[in-house]
Parts: structure tokens; sequence; C-alpha cells
């Protein structure tokens, strides 16, 4: 009798197995344990910060080497120190996220009955995490995921290859499998997770990726939280200071070579100030990083986009644009994948800048001699994530609130409100959907369970059929 032939199973297959064995894993630990106390959440969370704070240099490096640059002060500052940061803020308030809430009971209808919502864990929660800020992103997200009293699932970037081999590596002396698993993206792993039934799912990516996730989550509905990016507009009114306004938002504009979903990605500049504006550019970025190959300077992540947003450059000026280089010497280098900080002046409405997110250090001016120019023009694309206006006018800043909508807000600074851990971030339209960071990141990998506590005594008996004379007259009390 011949043999029967062996079953070799392809990677794909290999991951797949591995991804659902890791899920059930995992949901059969929350079903023993579905609701961990107070105590177990701060351990968890403490435990994360330990991981960061006892790997910090290592951490540095990894991700330094997925950059092929990354200034160790953008990750210190962006990635190490918002994550121990984070979990401070929500130990501070965490006992009192957990608590029940009272809810008012309608006193017309039931005596002596009670209201409550009840804030419990969804079970297991996966994340997708992009190459930007995996550090930021990826612990974040799993701070208020611990917080709920969750387990998760996290998928690392193709781009995050050092730091996601480290976490593969590191993780298992910190967390066991069925409480926290990281996986590379080794090809085809990200569709593999997103078609798992996740008890939620947190994306932050591109839109076009963010549409392919939430189809395939769709499929199992499971809810999601989807943060997109987008071309967040700077506006810079007549009002305020002009050195002040170029000082914050170029730093935000070239901090990690513009590659932050939140980033100012365009800045309106009164039509008579953009020369001024421009000099003082010049002044202010050559200070900041005097060589392209200043080690403050942050790399392109890969060659596919520093080619694009070069592309994009050499488009806007074949096109009539003006690119103005504020630092000296070579525009770009292919070789370590650097470009120079530079501000576009004259784009296109059009062309690949205008249309598309930059995500690089690049920085179109459009000029504009009135506000209900700036409101027309952002609010004729998709709404994006952030909105930076700068004014000292609380009438013109409460007009652009009201008639312009974002996912968030920085007044007279750009990208911060993404730092303050008690606000909610989340994007709206095409920049995304849901919320975390703050109590609103508990409440969204939470079950906010609403539970009624009936009295001894209820007045729903009296309308109990046979339908009669007091129930006519009880309801015609209630309803009129």
């Amino acid at each position: 009798m011949s043999a029967l032939p062996l079953h070799s199973s392809t990677p794909i297959e290999l991951t797949r197995q591995m991804l659902q064995d890791t899920l059930a894993l995992q949901r059969a630990a929350y079903f023993a344990n579905p609701v961990p106390t107070f105590e177990q959440r701060r351990a968890d969370l403490l435990q994360l910060k330990a991981f960061v704070r006892d790997n910090r240099n290592a951490l540095v490096d990894a991700v330094n080497a997925d950059y092929g640059n990354r200034a160790r002060h953008e990750t210190l500052f962006a990635e190490i120190f918002t994550t121990i940061d984070g979990v401070d803020h929500v130990l501070k308030h965490l006992r009192k996220w957990m608590k029940p809430q009272r809810r008012s009971v309608d006193w017309r209808n039931f005596f002596g009955a009670s209201n409550r919502v009840i804030p419990q864990p969804l079970g297991v929660v996966g994340a997708i995490v992009p190459w930007n800020f995996p550090i930021n992103l990826g612990f974040t997200g799993l701070i208020y995921t611990f917080a709920a009293g969750n387990r998760s699932m996290v998928k690392m970037s193709e781009n995050s290859r050092h730091l996601a081999q480290f976490l593969l590596e590191k993780i298992p002396a910190y967390f066991p499998r069925d409480k926290l698993a990281f996986f590379d993206e080794t090809g085809g792993v990200g569709i593999e997770f997103s078609q798992l039934k996740f008890d939620h799912l947190l994306f932050t990516g591109s839109g076009t990726t963010g549409r392919s996730v939430m189809a395939a989550a769709a499929q199992n509905l499971c809810p999601v939280t989807l943060e997109l990016g987008g071309k967040s507009p700077a506006i810079v009114c007549d009002d305020y200071p002009l050195r002040k306004a170029a000082e914050r938002l170029l730093f935000v504009k070239y901090f990690n070579a513009g590659q932050i979903c939140t980033t100012v990605d365009h800045a309106f500049i009164p039509q008579a100030k953009i020369s001024e504006f421009v000099e003082m550019a010049k002044e202010i970025v050559s200070q900041r990083y005097p060589t392209l190959d200043s080690p403050d300077l942050t790399s392109i992540i890969d060659q596919r986009a520093f080619e694009r947003v070069v592309a994009a450059m050499e488009e806007a000026k074949d096109r009539g644009a003006t690119l103005v280089q504020l630092i000296p010497g070579a525009p770009w280098d292919a070789a370590t994948r650097k470009i120079a900080p530079h501000i576009v002046l004259n784009t296109p409405q059009d062309c690949s800048l205008r249309t598309r997110e930059i995500f690089g250090p690049v920085l179109p001016i459009i000029g504009f001699t009135s506000i209900e120019e700036t409101i027309q023009a952002i609010n004729s694309r998709p709404r994006p994530l952030a909105l930076y206006p700068f004014s000292n006018d609380k009438q013109v800043v409460q007009t652009l609130l009201d008639r312009v909508i974002s996912g968030g807000v920085s007044v007279n600074d750009a990208l911060f409100h993404v730092g303050q851990h008690d606000l909610p971030f989340g994007g709206v339209g095409e920049s995304g959907m849901g919320h975390y960071h703050g109590y609103e990141g508990f409440v969204t990998f939470s079950k906010m369970r609403p539970v009624f506590y009936q009295a001894s005594f209820s007045a729903v008996k009296f309308l109990w059929p046979p339908y009669g004379k007091f129930a006519t007259k009880y309801l015609d009390f209630l309803t009129k």
C-alpha cells in the first residue's frame, strides 16, 4: 500500500493558522477572566511602561535602523516619552473610568428602579500599526486596550522590520501570548489579519488601505476605528505674529521629515506676507538643519516613498510652481533618502502636492486675502484630520471652528492636540472614524453596557392585558 502524500503548507497558510491559533488562545483566556480587576489592568499598564523604559535605547536603535536615519530626539520625544506619559495619565483616571455610571430612571413608569452603565471589556482587540510612529501608535492603542481590560494582537508594518523583530523577541518576557502578541508583515499577513473575527479593530494608515481593512472587517461585523490622515491645513491669519507662526508650524512640518498623519500638509498665508514668511523660513530652518546630512533631519522611510515625493516636487516645478529650498546644498540625496526642507509657491490646484497627502518635508504655501477664501478651499476637499488656525481674534477662530470640520484642532500651534492625553483623537469623513486617547479611548475598547434594575413594584403592571379602563386612563396620563 503506497504512502499518502504529505501536505506541504504554504507560508501564508502557516501564517493564517498562527493568527487563528493566537486569536483562539486569547479568546479562551478572555472567557476565563472576562473582567480583569483594576489591579490586573494596572499591572498590565505598568508592564507596558517597564518594557519601554527597560528597552529605551534598543527601541530607538530599531526605529533608526528601519528609517535609515531617524533623529534620536524625535523618537525619544514622540514615541518613548508619549508612551510613558500616556500610561501615567491613564493610571490616574482608570479607577474612576471603571466605575459603573448611575443614570436617571423615568419616575412615571418605575418606582425604586435604577439604571447603570457598566464598562466591560470587549475581548480581543486587533491593531494594525503604521511605520511612521510605530511605538507611539502601537503602544498608545495598547494602553487603552489594556485599560479597558482586553487582550491584543498587533500587526506591524513591512517598513518596521527591525522593530518588529525586536518586539517578537522581547515582548514574551513581559506578556504571555494569551495577553499580547505581535506579528511581522512578511507578505499577505495584513490581509489575513484584517479578516480575523476580532471584537474591535484599530487601523492607522492610508485611506486606500483603510477601505480594504474596513471591508474585510465588515464581513465579521467587526467594529473598526480608522485613523487615516489627510491634508491638514494651517491658516496664519493677518492678526497673528508671523514669526511666531513660522517658528511653530515649521517645527511640526519638518519633524520626522513631514511623515506624520497630523502634520501641516499645506499653509494658507496672507498674500501680502508670503515673501516675508519665506525669508523667515529660510532663516529658521537653516538654523535647525544646517545641512542635508544633519543627524536631526530624518530620512524618508523607503525608496518608493522618496521617489514619490521627489516626483511630486518635480511635477509641480514643471507646471510652473517655484521650489524654495530652505537649506544650502543638494535638494535631496537618493543614497540616504533625505530631502531638504522645501517651500513650494504657486502650486497648481490639481497637482500631486495639492491633491495627495505629501508625507514629506515639502510645504506648499497658498496665498489668501480673506478668511472666506480659506474656508471654501478647505471645504472643497475631503475633511482633514487636523486644522491649525493661527489667530488671536476669538471670533475668527470660532468662525473657523464652526465652518470647517476636522478630526481635531490646535489653535496657535500645530499637532499638539494629539499629545493631550485627556483629549480624544480621531478623524472625520475620509480622515477616519472613531476615537481613542483619553476617556474616549477607554470607551472605544469597552462595551458600555446598559443595565436596568427593576424595583419590587413595577408600574408596568398597570398595562398588563386584558386592557381595561384603568390602562386607558394611565396611558392617557402618560401621553398627554
